[in-house]
């Protein structure tokens, strides 16, 4: 099939008008549209009334969701002692100080979620250049800077997601796989809704959330009613 006769499928069985469709709706919509050969990946896209320039409505952090997003992450973590010894139990690709620095100091950047110990920021601070434009760098915000290595690293084993506004105050975020069932896609969906909602800054004037969509890596956007 191809792109064209794809997307005339797509077109033909999406709803008819762009209003926003309850949770439950929306997902039955979304999973109607004719799958391609591989696992779509879900995406939210949520458009928030903020300002992003004020550090104050920066909308930024990590959330497990019920069901996971139907992937396990590469995981690397700035540790030494015990805490290396807990981030190695716990599933972690790579685990190391000095010598972890080098490696992605030198270019390395093969993995999805960077996690630091405390007492290893100094160490990792320097690699923000090469950290920070990828969304690598660890951030006690995101929770990627933490004493807790063991539970921090297993959840993102288990899909833990990152998320922070883009430049036009939009959140992107995966909340699943397009072979989910309908019902725990809602859960998933549903829990990133009321987080999002949950840090509503006290600054925002007006309407905080002005938009919701879900999509799959091949689909045409549902809009959703939050």
């Amino acid at each position: 099939m191809s792109t064209t006769k794809r997307m005339r499928a797509m077109l033909a069985v999406k709803p008819a008008s762009d209003a926003p469709l309850p949770l439950a709706d929306a997902v039955a919509a979304l999973k109607k549209f004719p799958p391609p050969r591989f696992d779509q990946t879900v995406e939210i896209h949520m458009r928030l009334g903020i300002d992003p320039k004020q550090a104050d409505q920066i909308i930024r952090g990590s959330l497990v969701l019920p069901h996971g997003i139907g992937k396990s992450k590469r995981v690397v973590v700035f540790a030494k002692g015990n805490l290396a010894d807990d981030a190695k139990a716990a599933g972690a690709e790579e685990v190391g100080a000095d010598d972890l620095a080098k490696k992605i100091k030198d270019g390395w950047t093969d993995f999805d979620v960077c996690i630091a110990a405390p007492d290893m920021m100094g160490l990792v601070g320097p690699l923000g250049k090469v950290l920070g434009p990828r969304g690598l760098m660890p951030s006690p915000r995101a929770g990627t800077v933490t004493a807790d290595i063991k539970k921090t690293v297993a959840e993102y084993k288990a899909g833990k997601v990152e998320f922070r506004n883009d430049p036009t105050g939009i959140v992107h975020a995966v909340v699943g796989k397009f072979s989910f069932d309908a019902g725990k896609l809602a859960d998933n969906v549903r829990a990133f809704i009321d987080h999002i909602l949950s840090m509503q800054p006290a600054s925002v004037r007006g309407q905080y959330v002005k938009s919701i969509s879900i999509s799959g890596t091949m689909t045409p956007g549902i809009m959703v009613a939050a």
